[in-house]
């Protein structure tokens, strides 16, 4: 498997070259005004109800969020590439973000307007070196899933197997380092407009892992990490990469039917348990992160099909991550330390792991366990709602200011957008999960084979800990 690095994401679109200069400046307008729209607009509302009228706040509030939500999907419909991955993850925090934005732009995860088929045909042909009929004895033309780089198409190859064909739009790695050039500099200038609103760090982090999900030898790598790692699990299924009809930019594998994950009608229909599935998926994403170190950093609702039984279908391996031993040994005592509510132990991982503040005092850092898991375990709760939100943005601010991270591992920051789509899938599934319990016990196993010595659980921590899962 391909190990990774910042070295190979930087390298691999060095070379790619970008749209016409006509087109770059119209994509940057598109993404300046958009930015403008939703700033000016929310902006206004803070000053009105703060100043003039604080009556109906909330209504009002409501409606810039459902034109700031429409604004996005209008410029991402349009300009495609990057600003639909933007989206698609909105779309999967029905935990936190408002239902404006998330059912506004929640049609973008698997329904992208798709491009021409003699487009696609021509892009497999070319990557394939042969007619499509020569690979396969049949091709629906009409995709059955169409998302921001790539859609799929059903099809049947020659020896009778069913198969996924996922293709990569062509020139969409040319339009993906423009937008990623356009974003950093508008976040740049927002940065300078509101301090408290920088997302400069997200940005390097996108720079780093996005070009991976270009590259589909990379995911046939990880699909094939992923589907070994849960082979001897009944409750799992990981699509079989047929590989000598995968390229860089055209990935062929098996087809597996299921229902979406978030269509929760379609769940009932097939008779498959809502809330077993969300107890499912948090086992599975347990077992990725604190038993394997090696995770599927993307489990958007287009990403996820719900077979009765039920079976998890796991798709599109483009952004997954593979841990050092070490990491994953600091996320489990990390892990652990947040559940056993001991602010020591908290603090020791969290700086084995390489976080780094501008003075060293620990709040910050005690902060940021709230926002990994200590918020959502103190409540009791199986996603991050809405005031536990609140309640950290109004908290993690000032511990920022006061003593800003100057230092954030990225691998933490790829966890961390994990465990919010699953809280955002949750919220979906009305999940009744205790974290708790189903989480401790790869802790405890896992800290044990560490041979190191466990840090003392506090009395605030819950004392329903089972011996074993």
């Amino acid at each position: 498997m391909i190990n990774p690095n910042l070295d190979y994401t930087l390298d691999f679109l060095a070379d790619v070259p970008e749209p016409g200069l006509a087109t770059r400046a119209w994509r940057f307008s598109n993404v300046v005004w958009l930015a403008a729209y939703a700033y000016a607009g929310y902006k206004g509302t803070q000053l009105w109800t703060r100043f003039i009228d604080d009556r109906n706040k909330a209504e009002l509030y409501r409606r810039q969020d459902l034109r700031a939500a429409q604004a996005l999907n209008r410029t991402a419909l349009r300009l495609e590439g990057l600003l639909i991955k933007a989206c698609q993850f909105i779309a999967t925090r029905a935990d936190v973000l408002p239902d404006e934005w998330v059912s506004t732009v929640s049609g973008l995860h698997d329904r992208v307007p798709p491009r021409p088929f003699a487009m696609i045909r021509e892009q497999i042909e070319r990557e394939l070196r042969r007619p499509l009929e020569a690979v396969y004895a049949e091709f629906d033309p009409v995709p059955l899933a169409s998302a921001s780089l790539a859609q799929v198409h059903q099809a049947r190859l020659h020896d009778g197997r069913r198969c996924a064909v996922k293709v990569q739009y062509p020139g969409i790695d040319g339009i993906v380092r423009a937008d990623l050039r356009n974003m950093t500099t508008v976040l740049r200038w927002l940065a300078m407009i509101e301090r408290d609103f920088d997302y400069r760090v997200l940005m390097r982090e996108a720079l780093k892992y996005i070009p991976m999900e270009l590259d589909f030898i990379h995911e046939a790598d990880n699909s094939a990490t992923m589907r070994a790692n849960f082979a001897a699990d009944s409750f799992v299924l990981v699509p079989e990469v047929y590989r000598e009809f995968t390229t860089r930019r055209v990935l062929t594998m098996e087809l597996a039917d299921g229902v979406k994950v978030t269509d929760i009608d379609g769940l009932e229909r097939a008779g498959i348990d809502k809330h077993l599935v969300a107890q499912k998926l948090i086992e599975i994403f347990c077992d990725q992160v604190l038993r394997d170190g090696f995770f599927h950093a993307d489990p958007h609702p287009g990403n996820i099909l719900v077979q009765p039984g039920p079976k998890i279908v796991l798709l599109d391996f483009g952004l997954a991550k593979d841990f050092p031993p070490t990491f994953r040994d600091g996320i489990v005592r990390l892990t652990f330390s947040i559940l056993t509510s001991n602010r020591d132990g908290i603090i020791a991982a969290f700086r084995e792991l390489g976080f780094r503040t501008r003075n060293g005092n620990p709040d910050t850092l005690l902060a940021f366990a709230d926002l990994f898991l200590g918020n959502t375990i103190k409540s009791k709760k199986a996603y991050a709602d809405k005031d536990l939100i609140e309640q950290f943005n109004e908290e993690l601010p000032r511990a920022i200011r006061a003593n800003p991270i100057v230092e954030v591992p990225a691998d933490v920051l790829l966890v961390g957008r994990m465990m919010g789509l699953l809280s955002g899938l949750g919220k979906s599934l009305d999940s009744q999960v205790d974290l708790f319990t189903t989480i401790m016990p790869y802790a405890q196993r896992l800290m044990m084979a560490q041979q190191s010595p466990a840090p003392a659980v506090s009395s605030d921590a819950p004392a329903n800990t089972p011996a074993g899962k």
